[in-house]
């Protein structure tokens, strides 16, 4: 298992491309001086030594020099021990409406996006708990299963859109039930469904699908994103709304927060609704129901000791740099034997 420390200066990469392209515009106005001043045989015999290849072989090194310097930066670590250690916590599996009023703007950024924030926060404010990931609309569809690796978790929930699921509508009783096969202890009291949701419902059968999952232990919460007075659901392309959702009718459809709906679901499985519009409200008050329920032991396999590995393409890169200073556009004698490019003829 491997960490890289300090991402950002991947950035740092792009100074690459930037070199090779000035060395071919360096190459190219060389060439084209030379031959408004001079002929190709009498350039030969004015430079003999002159090597076609050696340029290139600098730009290699140099470039070779520049990408082991900035991953010595990014310091990249591996794991040499893995351990197995016990823990405590709660297993929490968050439900996530990703249908097409998701995109409404009632709440900003929009709905979807507010959402993704809020579940962000939640995780960022976990410390041993097991998180699980669903996405629906009209059907119901896993993304993560239960795990301890938040970093992944985080990773997956940033890639869901509205596109990712072809069948359109919302069905919270899908994700229910679905959410009912990610808990792998028949026996555990300490079961949590969060559903961020702007509580539209298609078919009514999630209270239903709700009171049979508390039967089985399983506490459904209720986050409402959105506002009850609605608004439009914008096409956009490239960021640039087009036009709005509209109806059979050709009138523009306003999609709502339907609080009724999130706080029946609760209320069918001895949980609690919280409006979402307060991303530090919803943080606290999710941490406050966390706390006070009983905790889980369970085993977790996870890598530890983690070592610098950064010195290695250090020394790779000072190595090219020391050979980049020595390397001189003459020829040498192994390059004459090697007669790359025909250069001897």
């Amino acid at each position: 298992m491997y960490q890289l420390e300090e991402k950002i200066w991947f950035w740092l990469l792009l100074v690459i491309p930037v070199i090779i392209v000035l060395f071919l515009l360096l190459q190219l106005w060389k060439r084209y001086v030379q031959n408004k001043f001079i002929s190709k045989q009498s350039l030969k015999k004015l430079s003999p030594n002159r090597s076609l290849f050696k340029p290139i072989l600098k730009l290699i090194v140099l470039c070779l020099a520049f990408a082991s310097l900035i991953i010595a930066l990014v310091n990249p670590k591996i794991g040499t021990k893995l351990e197995t250690v016990k823990r405590e916590g709660v297993d929490i599996v968050f439900a996530i409406d990703v249908s097409k009023s998701m995109l409404a703007e009632d709440i900003a950024p929009n709905r979807l996006e507010k959402s993704k924030q809020l579940v962000t926060q939640i995780i960022n404010n976990l410390a041993s708990d097991r998180i699980g990931i669903i996405a629906y609309a009209a059907k119901a569809f896993p993304q993560l299963p239960i795990t301890t690796d938040y970093a992944a978790a985080k990773m997956f929930l940033q890639s869901m859109d509205t596109d990712m699921l072809s069948s359109q509508g919302t069905a919270i009783d899908e994700a229910i039930q679905l959410a009912r096969t990610y808990y792998d202890d028949e026996e555990q009291t300490n079961r949590v469904l969060i559903i961020i949701s702007d509580g539209e419902d298609h078919n009514n059968l999630a209270s239903n699908v709700a009171e049979q999952a508390n039967e089985e232990g399983i506490r459904i919460f209720t986050i409402g994103v959105g506002d009850i007075n609605g608004g439009p659901i914008p096409i956009k392309r490239n960021g640039i709304v087009l036009n709005y959702k509209k109806d059979n009718q050709g009138e523009t459809v306003i999609t709502r927060l339907n609080e009724e709906t999130l706080k029946n679901i609760a209320a069918q499985a001895n949980g609690s609704y919280i409006n979402g519009a307060n991303t530090n409200q919803v943080v606290e008050e999710i941490r406050d129901i966390l706390n006070k329920m009983d905790k889980k032991e369970f085993e977790a396999k996870q890598f530890a000791e983690y070592k610098d590995q950064f010195q290695w393409f250090l020394a790779l890169g000072l190595f090219f740099l020391f050979i980049d200073i020595f390397l001189l556009e003459r020829k040498t004698a192994w390059l004459n034997r090697l007669n790359l490019f025909n250069e001897n003829l």
